[in-house]
């Protein structure tokens, strides 16, 4: 396959190096850099100092640093169109590709942050207004980019409901240390991708403060909670939440310490402000940009979160660490499943 990689982050310098090396594969691929800096750094040095150091680039993989106006021509050539920009530049890269008539699907996970909307949109729905002619989907599930890149084993979900884009994915990945499984319901998998960053900074605030394994462990299932009333009000279906882009992401970014987002969480902890932790991470933390949006999202539908509401006042500044605690546990008994 020809496949078109665009972004060189480090989501979309793992996946490329992983395609072209695929065991068995025949793959041609392309990595595409907005900064012609960075593109001629990874030409020349086959590593991506930046963003995934340590990690030596196949010498077959090619590298481009073209114009961004000429990345539809360059995404008409290819098989399957791979888009690994954050979420806040996921809108205006489909607006260049917008006339691209094979297979996509973006990396990104998130909320859109808001403007002068109401509310900012999941990835398919940016899509729907920006590009809707596009075939398109996510590929998302649990995920270390650094992991990926070395082939550890890891396990992916490509959800379109195209079947084209479906089936483009999972040949275009599918090997023997990365297993990938369709799912039609692109909404399911695009909410659980997005509230389980804002889940994975409350996960990290409780290892933070030291509060135990019981309250990391009651955090993480009250919170595949709220991310499953979101996403059953926003039309997914509630069996998508039990699987790899649901609790799997959850309990990976949750818990695992590659994580940006828990590690903000761990930062908050440890008395740092926003501020001193988003700085020492040099990459985004998309749970920090969408919580709001994510928050404002269950409120037009009448779904109550209360660990990401927690999570917004935190980062607002209007609660303490300690009080964020407080607020939780200090809530009105109910029932499980609610």
């Amino acid at each position: 396959m020809n496949i078109v990689v665009l972004g060189a982050g480090a989501w979309g310098t793992a996946l490329a190096h992983y395609a072209q090396g695929k065991t068995g594969a025949a793959h041609r691929v392309t990595l595409w850099a907005r900064d012609a800096g960075l593109a001629h750094s990874l030409q020349t040095r086959r590593e991506n100092l930046r963003y995934l150091p340590g990690v030596a680039l196949s010498p077959e993989l090619a590298i481009s640093a073209i114009p961004a106006h000429e990345l539809c021509a360059l995404s008409a050539r290819a098989d399957l169109v791979m888009v690994a920009t954050p979420m806040a530049a996921l809108r205006s890269m489909l607006v260049q590709i917008a006339g691209c008539r094979v297979p996509l699907a973006w990396l990104c996970k998130g909320f859109e942050a808001q403007g002068s909307k109401e509310f900012g949109l999941l990835g398919n729905e940016i899509q729907a207004q920006a590009a809707p002619d596009l075939i398109a989907g996510v590929l998302s599930g649990p995920s270390f980019a650094l992991e990926v890149a070395r082939a550890q084993p890891t396990a992916l979900v490509a959800a379109s409901v195209h079947a084209s884009v479906r089936s483009a994915l999972v040949a275009a990945f599918h090997g023997p240390n990365l297993r990938v499984y369709a799912n039609d319901d692109i909404v399911g998998v695009e909410v659980g991708g997005a509230v389980k960053n804002v889940l994975a900074i409350a996960a990290g605030l409780c290892d933070g403060l030291g509060l135990g394994l019981n309250a990391r462990a009651a955090l993480i299932t009250r919170g595949l909670a709220e991310m499953t009333r979101l996403g059953v009000a926003l039309g997914a279906r509630a069996e998508t939440f039990m699987g790899l882009s649901g609790l799997g992401d959850l309990v990976l970014t949750a818990t695992g310490d590659l994580s940006r987002n828990r590690q903000v969480g761990l930062a908050l902890g440890a008395g740092q402000s926003l501020t001193q932790a988003l700085g020492s991470l040099g990459h985004v933390a998309e749970g920090v940009y969408c919580a709001r949006t994510v928050l404002q999202r269950a409120a037009a539908l009448g779904v109550e979160m209360p660990i990401a509401q927690t999570v917004v006042a935190l980062l607002d500044g209007q609660v303490r660490p300690s009080q964020a605690l407080a607020l939780l546990m200090g809530r009105d008994p109910t029932a499980e499943p609610l």
